[in-house]
């Protein structure tokens, strides 16, 4: 038995295989091929099935993300009919009597750059399309399995870490727990962990390759992975993994139940989510509305900018299913560590204080003009709040509430329906905010407190840096001051005040949350029912 040790991020116990998540290396031949008849004919079929595989994800696309996102597959499918394209890799095979992998890898990449190298930038955006196909192609011809780079069966996953735009493409029902080499108690890697309510080890420094298959358990009460254990072991961590799953089914017996104190006093529960994959989270664990819609993973996950349309039928299909729940969505938050490469944002030196969130926003209005026209559009079909993220002046406030008025006078000259009532509010999540919290509640309809960066700028540690850990105090007495202060301030002024960051789902800080006022935690959906019990055993009265 081997014994691997970590920095735990959820408790429980993980049972399973573990599977390396690595994205496929394409070592290509470039000797020449002995049957160019024979490589021709691979590359015609290889075509072929990526046509097909690409059919599969437009209809997929089309019921999750709507038409726009899903032209993209359809374009893809009539690029492997391009004859240029396709000509210029067989005459790779024939002339240079090359394999077709090397074929491939040549002949798109010369299309490629070819498009990169335009002015047009629909078209310089065509050459990331053609990137993908290649790929693609290479991994049909080179028999990688990528339907799932995680496997095709429930597993615990081992990675260096996840970037943010990996961490929303992940099949959540094929995972187990999680183990990274890498990572912080707040990055996204932490956040998905939490989210899904997933055993996760980080900083895992002992993380092999043979690990590849092997039975283990991962024990995140004890912040240890066993690799093979023994029969013992497996017995008594089989046992407490019972247990959990017990206790979990008496949490369901609070579906339906009031977020209620001994003494009355009631408050909010919501959920955060990424996108309309976790509609059904929100629902299962009976979440009151939506008090954090992360609107970035939609351009997370898109491979050029989202256009209104295809935002407003993420948004709609949230709202329209939600309705009559309240559901918050944070305009566009990014920077930082959420970076996209169609955004072209510079590289900086201390990017969490950068070009980040409504910083972007405010100096591109036709891209923050996009998304606020989709949100509104998307209001006509349910209860839809706005929320505006690193807010740190009085006058950001206005500069957005104006752009957002300006979108809604040309949707009503466009004859286009929107809600007649839309709250507005903001994210307190820097000293700036908080400190000027009394002038900014009169701007807005509500606060929502974001504790992971309010932490993170507070106490000035970067909360990416795992080196920084030791020195990291998420009940830090300012931290906790400052949510106090901007409760109050909310308060003074008739707003309601939430908290939609981690520090919402700390058990331990529920009855000080409880007691400083707070009107709403929105929290993981996983956090939900586990906060209802904790809400419903306090008595404030005492």
């Amino acid at each position: 038995m081997q014994v691997a040790t970590g920095t735990k991020i959820v408790n429980g116990i993980a049972i399973g295989k573990l599977h390396i998540y690595k994205a496929p290396v394409y070592e290509i031949s470039e000797a020449q091929a002995e049957d160019p008849i024979q490589e021709l004919n691979r590359f015609e079929q290889a075509r072929v099935k990526v046509q097909e595989q690409q059919h599969a994800l437009y209809e997929k696309a089309l019921k999750t993300a709507g038409e726009e996102s899903a032209g993209i597959f359809e374009a893809h499918e009539l690029m492997l009919d391009d004859d240029d394209l396709i000509d210029g890799c067989k005459a790779i095979m024939t002339e240079q009597k090359k394999g077709a992998e090397y074929a491939v890898r040549e002949g798109f990449d010369n299309v490629a750059q070819m498009f990169s190298e335009m002015d047009d930038p629909y078209f310089q955006a065509r050459s990331a399309d053609i990137i993908d196909l290649k790929n693609a192609m290479l991994d049909v011809l080179m028999g990688n399995d990528t339907d799932s780079l995680q496997g095709t069966e429930p597993s615990i996953l081992v990675a260096e870490d996840f970037t943010p735009s990996e961490t929303v493409k992940l099949d959540k029902s094929l995972m187990l727990g999680m183990i990274t080499r890498e990572g912080s108690s707040n990055s996204h890697t932490a956040i998905l962990a939490r989210s899904m309510n997933l055993p996760t080890l980080i900083q895992c420094k002992d993380i092999s390759d043979d690990w590849e298959g092997k039975f283990a358990i991962l024990d995140g009460y004890n912040s240890c992975l066993y690799i093979e254990p023994t029969p013992d072991l497996i017995e008594t961590l089989t046992n407490k993994h019972n247990e959990d799953l017990k206790k979990e089914a008496l949490l369901q017996e609070l579906k339906g139940k009031s977020n209620t104190t001994i003494d009355g006093r009631t408050i909010r529960v919501y959920a955060n989510i990424g996108g309309p994959s976790d509609i059904g989270a929100v629902q299962a664990n009976d979440a009151e509305g939506v008090g954090l819609f992360r609107s970035e993973f939609v351009y997370l996950n898109s491979k050029e900018d989202p256009s209104e349309e295809e935002q407003f039928q993420a948004y709609k299909r949230v709202v329209e299913t939600l309705a009559p729940k309240l559901v918050v969505i944070r305009t566009c938050d990014i920077g930082a560590d959420k970076t996209i490469d169609y955004m072209n944002l510079d590289k900086e030196e201390n990017p969490a204080l950068g070009y980040r969130a409504i910083r972007i926003c405010l100096t591109r209005k036709d891209f923050f003009k996009r998304q606020l026209r989709a949100l509104l559009r998307a209001s006509a079909y349910g209860n839809l709040g706005i929320m505006f993220p690193m807010i740190i002046s009085l006058r950001e406030v206005r500069e957005c509430k104006e752009i957002l008025a300006e979108c809604r006078r040309e949707l009503a000259n466009e004859g286009v329906k929107v809600a007649d009532k839309i709250e507005v509010g903001i994210m307190v999540e820097t000293p700036a905010a908080v400190l000027c919290a009394d002038e900014l509640a009169q701007e807005v309809d509500f606060f929502s407190l974001g504790t992971n960066d309010l932490t993170q700028y507070t106490c000035a540690l970067d909360r990416q840096n795992a080196k920084l850990e030791p020195f990291s105090d998420t009940h830090h007495p300012a931290v906790l001051r400052a949510i106090q202060m901007t409760i109050e301030a909310g308060h003074r002024h008739g707003i309601w005040v939430g908290i939609c960051g981690e520090l919402g789902a700390d058990q331990t800080l529920t009855e000080t949350f409880l007691r400083m006022g707070v009107d709403e935690l929105s929290v993981n959906a996983k956090s939900v029912l586990p906060l209802r019990k904790i809400i419903r055993s306090i008595d404030l009265s005492k």
